[in-house]
């Protein structure tokens, strides 16, 4: 009982990433400027999807609220991030704040992994039977794949989150990073946790491994339907579409995939931290640009928006 008072009472602080006030204060204009980038990019996306009638397809309805779990995401980590940077790592986090911090982490990225292999299934179809699409992806399945994602990422999340916060943490109250990662803050508990970890690295290879091997699929059999298609303007049209949801698949899961799937051995907190940064900060930014790059009617859409302004 002592020990799990001692727990309750521990109050966590971010290591800043540099000793000189300075570099703190431009670190976290960049940070800063990141976030409101993402949020800025990705509320445009699902506006302008929301109000225009040609995009309410299956497609775009992924789209949309991938953007929506971008916003959720990453607000659920730079606020604070941003306060540490400030305060030179001096803002504290009580162990229950990094607890829900870390649940709702584990819960958005998860579901986001969750709905990338949803939309390769969505352009799967598209791409295989255009004829019978709108059948295929009715809408009472694609608010059904939206909720399963959610679901898959909670049931994901909630006995991670727990099984890490049920060790008891003492003295060593600093977290060599800039949010509650599960790696940072395991290294931080007064226990062993080589069942901890083994359960992390399970179901970080689950959230992982499942997903990419469905996108993995459904892409073999894009291919092959692809090379049957005789107009080149045909082909062109599938490809633009798969093109912009691979991108934004082999960025995210990639650098995820280093983080959490890489030995424990060789888990660096500085690199961690830094590879930190590209799937929390600029993923979320590039999601927006590379769709609204690679897409032409969400282009046109975009266009139209602005010339309204």
């Amino acid at each position: 009982m002592e020990e799990i008072n001692k727990t309750a009472k521990v109050q966590f602080f971010f290591r800043p990433f540099s000793a000189d006030p300075k570099v703190q204060a431009l670190i976290s204009v960049a940070f800063l400027a990141m976030y409101l980038t993402s949020l800025g990019g990705n509320a445009l996306i699902a506006l302008i999807v929301q109000i225009n009638h040609s995009l309410h397809t299956p497609m775009y309805f992924f789209l949309a609220n991938l953007a929506a779990l971008e916003i959720l995401y990453t607000s659920c980590l730079a606020p604070l991030a941003l306060a540490n940077l400030l305060s030179m790592g001096r803002t504290p986090i009580s162990i229950t704040g990094c607890g829900t911090q870390m649940f709702f982490f584990v819960f958005l990225g998860g579901a986001d992994c969750v709905l990338l292999a949803v939309m390769a299934y969505d352009r799967l179809m598209a791409i295989r039977y255009p004829l019978g699409y709108t059948l295929l992806m009715s809408w009472p399945l694609c608010v059904q794949l939206m909720v399963g994602s959610l679901k898959l990422g909670f049931l994901l999340s909630l006995p991670l989150t727990v099984l890490i916060f049920r060790l008891p943490f003492c003295n060593n109250s600093e977290i060599y990073h800039f949010f509650c990662d599960m790696p940072a803050v395991m290294r931080l508990a007064c226990a062993d946790t080589h069942v901890h970890q083994s359960a992390l690295y399970a179901i970080s290879f689950t959230v992982l491994s499942i997903p990419l091997s469905m996108i993995f699929v459904s892409y073999v059999f894009i291919v092959v339907t692809v090379l049957r298609i005789r107009s080149t303007e045909g082909r062109r049209r599938a490809c633009s579409t798969c093109s912009a949801h691979l991108s934004v698949v082999l960025l995210q899961c990639g650098c995820t995939s280093f983080m959490y799937l890489s030995p424990r051995s060789s888990y660096s907190p500085e690199t961690g931290r830094v590879v930190s940064v590209v799937y929390t900060f600029i993923t979320p930014i590039l999601n927006p640009l590379i769709y609204s790059m690679r897409n032409k009617e969400l282009k046109n859409a975009l266009r139209r928006a602005l010339r309204r302004l």
